[in-house]
């Protein structure tokens, strides 16, 4: 594959950090994008650091103009909006569907994003059928290739605490035996490489991918 340009959304995440770390050490990626709200330390001359307005849509659009992949992994929770379901849906399901849009206007080959376990719009959980609204309104935008990973619970180290899901994460591992495998907790790297990894071959198309794949194409 020859080196190609990317653009990274959600950097700061659990996800978004250990993308971030794969594409820094992997020669095939020449320049990475990486758009934040607000500024964090970079030092990596291969990383270009683009801080936007994310409710400015041409601003966002442009970061992705030269890209030949994007990647998306991000997301809120309802404590950092302080239960307020508008606020919620402006990070999860509006940002998203603009990077994807912007996909579209600009030719992005490939677009990844992660959603969740369980995503389904006809789910009576807020935060699933979001999942599943926002995964259905990027599958009607058609783009060339997209990529989607449903991840349950992810294990990690966070740079911010969650009390409730530092617990899960204690937890989870020793009774992931009784669990279908989609629901099982993965580790947030193993998910980041799948995403690399597929995303160095063009997979025309809307794919899906559940524990067992992301686990497959992790190695």
């Amino acid at each position: 594959m020859k080196s190609k340009e990317v653009t990274l959304f959600g950097a700061t995440g659990l996800i978004g950090g250990s993308l971030l770390e794969f594409l820094i050490n992997d020669s095939n990626y020449k320049r990475i994008n990486v758009v934040t709200r607000k500024p964090f330390s970079l030092n990596q001359k291969k990383i270009i650091l683009q801080i936007i307005d994310f409710s400015d849509y041409n601003s966002l659009s442009q970061t992705v103009r030269n890209s030949q992949i994007v990647f998306a992994a991000i997301g809120t929770t309802q404590s950092k909006v302080k239960g307020n379901k508008e606020a919620y849906r402006k990070i999860d399901f509006d940002i998203l569907y603009n990077i994807a849009r912007a996909c579209k206007e600009h030719n992005v080959k490939i677009f990844s994003f992660v959603s969740s376990s369980g995503a389904n719009i006809k789910s009576n959980n807020f935060y699933l059928k979001l999942k599943g609204e926002i995964e259905n309104s990027i599958l009607n935008l058609n783009l060339f290739s997209t990529s989607v990973f449903r991840p349950s619970l992810l294990l990690g180290n966070r740079k911010e605490k969650r009390f409730g899901e530092k617990v899960a994460q204690l937890i989870m591992p020793f009774l992931s035996f009784l669990m279908p495998r989609k629901y099982k907790p993965i580790k947030a790297s193993l998910v980041a490489k799948s995403m690399i990894n597929i995303s160095k071959s063009i997979q025309p198309g809307f794919k899906i991918y559940h524990y067992k794949e992301i686990i497959k194409e992790s190695k």
